[in-house]
């Protein structure tokens, strides 16, 4: 199994909204690094669901239910989507600032690809960001 982190601004899609929804598909990524993160994707991975700019929290869990196809948003070949469902939202967010005060965070994609919409995670800050939302 392979973790992530999918960004969305949530007041143009929220973790509420995908919860709304049961499943539905990730779209609108328009960078190459994110869209390949998608292509790597396989059904049963997790990726955490993170609010951006104004809240800057992860705040849920989201399961892959269906791998990358193609953007039906756009004509353009290059773009993929995928399909998510939520697993899970965390007894408690965890900030921006919770993952810049951990020093074995220090690596993790949020803080040196902070731009990226769709991020790997590795098991070991996944693990340890569970364990942040628990306490």
């Amino acid at each position: 199994m392979n973790y992530w982190l999918i960004k969305s601004e949530p007041n143009t899609y929220s973790w509420d909204d995908l919860v709304a929804k049961g499943t539905d598909l990730w779209d609108g990524v328009r960078n190459y690094a994110a869209r390949n993160n998608m292509k790597a994707m396989k059904v049963g991975d997790l990726a955490f669901f993170y609010h951006s700019v104004k809240e800057k929290a992860i705040v849920g869990i989201a399961e892959c239910v269906k791998e990358h196809y193609p953007d039906p948003t756009t004509d353009d070949d290059r773009w993929v989507v995928v399909d998510f469902s939520p697993k899970e939202k965390l007894k408690k967010p965890v900030t921006l600032e919770d993952v810049k005060a951990d020093d074995r965070l220090e690596n993790m994609d949020l803080l040196r690809l902070s731009r990226l919409s769709v991020q790997s995670v590795k098991k070991e800050e996944f693990d340890l960001i569970l364990e942040k939302s628990q306490s």
